[in-house]
């Protein structure tokens, strides 16, 4: 009888690295859009923002003296007031100043700045203190009903 001469079984090769299963493209390309998009949104958020702020400043530096500066501070808060509720622009007094203090924790539309905001544009002269004040606690709730972090 004849001898058969058996040899060792051969591993075979481990599948290359290149080029990837099809998935891997698809999972990559998924990527590449996700990515673009996420992208594009940041730089749109960041174009509203400044477009916002941008609003917001020119509107306050266009008004000549400071009572037209709190009426422009007034304009500005009722028309962000608007985006957030349908009929808040046409509150006044208590109910506007309240609306205006909805959640804040530091309720800032309250004793100098609260008159200041309601009276200001009337009053002949503004102290110039309180008109920084009303402008940045303003800036704020500004940002907030626009959607924005101040």
């Amino acid at each position: 009888m004849q001898e058969l001469q058996l040899r060792d079984i051969h591993e075979s090769l481990a599948p290359s690295l290149w080029p990837p299963a099809p998935g891997w493209w698809w999972l990559a390309a998924a990527i590449g859009v996700l990515m673009l998009a996420l992208w594009r949104w940041a730089r749109r958020r960041r174009q509203y923002r400044r477009a916002v702020l941008e609003l917001f400043e020119q509107t306050f530096a266009a008004a000549t003296d400071a009572p037209a500066k709190v009426l422009a501070i007034s304009a500005l808060l009722r028309r962000a007031a608007r985006q957030h509720q349908a009929d808040a622009d046409t509150l006044e007094g208590a109910a506007w100043l309240a609306f205006l203090n909805q959640d804040l924790a530091d309720q800032p539309f309250r004793d100098e700045v609260a008159g200041l905001l309601l009276q200001g544009g009337f009053r002949p002269d503004v102290d110039a203190r309180q008109l920084q004040a009303l402008q940045q606690i303003a800036r704020r709730r500004f940002l907030l009903w626009m959607g924005l972090r101040p």
